[in-house]
C-alpha cells in the first residue's frame, strides 16, 4: 500500500467521510497498479506455422483474385481459433513468395503476385500479427542439380565449392557472398511492415561443406572445424539481429527441440544465444516431444530450454507438433503410441507451459493439421476441440 493511502487508513484525525474517502482512493490507486501491471504483461503468443507446403497446395497455378480469396479463407480460420500471430514461411529454397531482386518467385506461383503484402495487410485486418519465415541456407530439396532454375542465384555455382549437393542443396554458410546474400534478402523482407522474423532449425548441412575455408582460415587462429562452424552462424544472426533492430522488428530463431543436436549437427550454438542481447529477441525451439517420449519426454525439455535463458530480454516460446496428433511417434520408444491414445496433449502442454517464468506463448506446426481435413486422423477433432478450451 502506499503511503499517500496508508495515512488516510490509519489516522486517527479524520473523520467518517474522510475515511471513506480515504479507503477509495486507496482502491482506486492499487486497482491502477494492478493495471499498469496488467498492461506490461506481453500477450500470449498462438501462432500456426504456413509452410510452402500449403501455400503450395492453396495457391499453385491461381489466378490473383483467387490467391487472395484463399489467403482471407486461411487467415479466417486462424481468427476463428483464437490465433493471433502466423509464421509465414516467404523463402523456403532460396525462392521468395514476393517481388525479389535476388531470388526467384516460388516455383508454384503463376504470376508475379505479392503473396507476402496480401497476408500482411489480411493479417492486419484480423489484428493478428505476422513473422516473415526464412530457411536462410537450403537451395533444393532434392539433390538434382539440373533443375535449379537460372533465375536463381545458385545457378551460377552449380559447379563450386559456394553449394554443396547431398540430401537436398544448400549453400556453404563459410562463404562471404552467401553471407551477404542472405543479409540482402532480409533486407528486402524488412521493408514490408511484418511483426517479426524467424529462421528455422537449418543450419550447417554438413560438417565438410566449408573444410577449405577452414584450412585457410586456420592459419590465422588456431580454432577447431567445429568452433569456426558456431562462429560463421553465431556471425549471420548477428548481422541480422542488427538489421532487424534497425526497422524496430523482432528477430528469433526456432531451433532443433533437442539440445545436443545444436551442437552436434546443427552448429547452433543456441546457449549462447540465449544468454546475449546481441543475437536474436526470441527463441521458438521445436519441442515436438509428448509427456511419454522415452528419450526427450515434452516436461524435461522445456525445463531444460528454460535453464540456459540467461538474458530476461530474450522472449520465450515453443512450437508444438500438432502433426504428430492421432499419429505413432516412431522415435518416442515407449511412448510411441501416445499421440494415438490421447486426445489432450496440446492443451495439457500449453498449460504446462503458461506456468514456466519465462514462457510467452506457443505455435503450432502446422497449419494443414489444423485445419485441412485430408490431414486428419481419429484424433484431430477432439484434440482441436481440447485445444479451444485453453485459447478462448
Amino acid at each position: 500500500m502506499t503511503k499517500f493511502a496508508s495515512y488516510f487508513f490509519y489516522s486517527k484525525k479524520g473523520d467518517t467521510m474522510k475515511k471513506i474517502i480515504a479507503i477509495v482512493l486507496g482502491i482506486m490507486i492499487i486497482l491502477s497498479i494492478n493495471k499498469k501491471d496488467l498492461e506490461e504483461q506481453k500477450e500470449e503468443m498462438r501462432g500456426v506455422f504456413i509452410s510452402y507446403i500449403e501455400l503450395q497446395e492453396k495457391l499453385k497455378n491461381q489466378e490473383e483474385n483467387q490467391i487472395h480469396k484463399n489467403i482471407v479463407e486461411m487467415l479466417e480460420n486462424c481468427q476463428r481459433l483464437k490465433l493471433n500471430t502466423v509464421i509465414l514461411q516467404v523463402r523456403a529454397s532460396s525462392d521468395a513468395i514476393y517481388p525479389s531482386k535476388i531470388f526467384p518467385k516460388s516455383s508454384y506461383l503463376k504470376e508475379e503476385t505479392d503473396i507476402l503484402k496480401i497476408f500482411i495487410e489480411e493479417s492486419h485486418k484480423r489484428e493478428i500479427k505476422l513473422i516473415a519465415w526464412i530457411n536462410p541456407y537450403r537451395i533444393s530439396t532434392t539433390n538434382d542439380i539440373s533443375k535449379i532454375s537460372k533465375d536463381s542465384p545458385a545457378y551460377s555455382y552449380r559447379n563450386t565449392d559456394t553449394i554443396w549437393i547431398g540430401n537436398g542443396i544448400f549453400w556453404n554458410p563459410s562463404k562471404e557472398i552467401v553471407e551477404e546474400m542472405i543479409i540482402k534478402g532480409v533486407k528486402e523482407i524488412l521493408e514490408y511492415p511484418i511483426d517479426g522474423l524467424l529462421i528455422d532449425d537449418y543450419f550447417y548441412p554438413d560438417k565438410e561443406i566449408d573444410r577449405k575455408d577452414y584450412e585457410e582460415y586456420k592459419k590465422k587462429t588456431n580454432i577447431s572445424i567445429e568452433e569456426y562452424h558456431f562462429e560463421k552462424i553465431n556471425q549471420l544472426l548477428k548481422k541480422i539481429h542488427k538489421e532487424c533492430q534497425k526497422k524496430n522488428v523482432i528477430f528469433g530463431v526456432s531451433p532443433d527441440g533437442n539440445i545436443e543436436n545444436n551442437y552436434e549437427k546443427h552448429f547452433a550454438d543456441v546457449k549462447k544465444w540465449m544468454s546475449s542481447k546481441e543475437y536474436i529477441d526470441f527463441i521458438m525451439p521445436q519441442i515436438y516431444y509428448g509427456f511419454y517420449n522415452s528419450t526427450k519426454a515434452y516436461c524435461k525439455v522445456l525445463e531444460e530450454w528454460e535453464s540456459y535463458l540467461k538474458e530476461e530480454a530474450i522472449d520465450f516460446y515453443t512450437a508444438l507438433a500438432f502433426y504428430k496428433v492421432g499419429r505413432e511417434d516412431n522415435y518416442a520408444k515407449e511412448g510411441r503410441k501416445e499421440w494415438l491414445e490421447n486426445d489432450n496433449i496440446i492443451m495439457r502442454e500449453i498449460l504446462l507451459s503458461r506456468n514456466r517464468k519465462n514462457y510467452q506463448g506457443f505455435s503450432l506446426f502446422r497449419y494443414d493439421y489444423l485445419f485441412e481435413e485430408n490431414h486428419y486422423t481419429n484424433n484431430s477433432k477432439l484434440e482441436l476441440e481440447n485445444l479451444k478450451k485453453v485459447i478462448k
